[in-house]
């Protein structure tokens, strides 16, 4: 078993001065914390596997594709591969819990 504390990969993540922390990676899968702070702008580029993203706190609107939704604590967005998404209007600091299937390249 492997288990994880959000606070925990919170704080690793900011002593890293990154956006995205990749926490878990498996064959078949890999999981990461992505933080956005209120007002940033989110430069993420279309990837090359499926993602959910489950939001953990924060809020925002995403786009994806041509759908645009609100997304706070308890969301969760399906994002297929190659599609254009991004978080915008980011107006509490967002902690988003990332899916990708299979692992991110």
């Amino acid at each position: 078993m492997k288990a994880f504390r959000l606070d925990e990969l919170e704080a690793e993540r900011a002593a890293n001065d990154g956006a995205y922390l990749q926490f878990l990676r498996e064959k078949n899968m890999s999981v990461g914390l992505y933080a956005l702070n209120a007002g940033d702008t989110d430069p993420q580029q279309p990837h090359g596997q499926d993602e959910v993203y489950m939001v953990v706190s924060g809020r925002a609107a995403i786009t994806v594709g041509m759908e645009t939704t609100q997304v706070a604590r308890g969301s969760v967005v399906y994002v297929p591969a190659g599609v254009a998404h991004k978080f915008h209007h980011i107006s509490e600091d967002l902690r988003v819990l990332v899916v990708f299937s299979p692992p991110e390249s």
